[in-house]
């Protein structure tokens, strides 16, 4: 005679409540592993291709205007030519926000004027013009007298700022955005009957921080 054994529905419910913890269990330790292999795989990849910031030169620079409306009121017109280079072998770059103004002696005298977005391949560089035009921008007092001062020494010094976010491209793989400054600066003659247009054709190295 057989021995019949019966289970009770608390006993069934039991064990399929432990089969289904053991299956998130697994599920999730794949998860894991799945990610942290891609993501160790990214980590290579960058280690071995390792971007290099670009490099950015200010070829040229024109004032065509700087004029003071009143005391504290600045009108300018400046034109400014740009290079950009891409220096690595395997890396391109996507430029999504490309910003650009004018300052002197820490003043901002024109507003961020926007350069279009542009892709930029390994190894390659790109010319880059832009018009930044002011008017009646605010200026602080020590605007005028740091003028006068270069006016007297023969020499003025304008800086210009890139502000921008960058993705990096390898292969079919992009990376996220990356913020990045660009500092540049020339000195152009300054003579003592002062009047635009001022030109500057000296180039010169720009500083990158990403």
């Amino acid at each position: 005679m057989s021995k019949i054994t019966e289970k009770s529905p608390k006993h069934c419910a039991n064990k399929q409540a432990i089969n289904l913890h053991k299956f998130n269990k697994k599920l999730y330790i794949y998860l894991t592993t799945l990610i942290l292999s891609i993501l160790s795989l990214v980590f290579l990849v960058w280690l071995i291709l390792h971007p290099t910031k670009p490099n950015f030169s200010l070829t040229q620079a024109d004032i065509n205007q700087l004029n003071l409306s009143g005391q504290s009121l600045l009108n300018s017109s400046i034109q400014i030519t740009l290079q950009s280079n891409n220096p690595n072998k395997k890396v391109s770059i996507y430029y999504d926000e490309f910003l650009i103004y004018a300052s002197y002696k820490g003043q901002k005298i024109t507003p961020e004027t926007a350069i279009p977005a542009f892709y930029q391949d390994h190894e390659e560089t790109n010319t880059l013009s832009a018009s930044l035009v002011g008017k009646e921008q605010p200026v602080g007092p020590s605007f005028a007298d740091g003028v006068q001062r270069d006016q007297r020494t023969g020499k003025l010094a304008l800086s210009f700022k890139v502000m921008g976010k960058l993705r990096w491209k390898v292969g079919t793989w992009v990376s996220g955005r990356y913020r990045f400054v660009v500092n540049c600066m020339t000195v152009m003659p300054f003579g003592p009957i002062p009047s635009p247009p001022l030109s500057s054709t000296q180039g010169s190295h720009c500083s990158t921080t990403i």
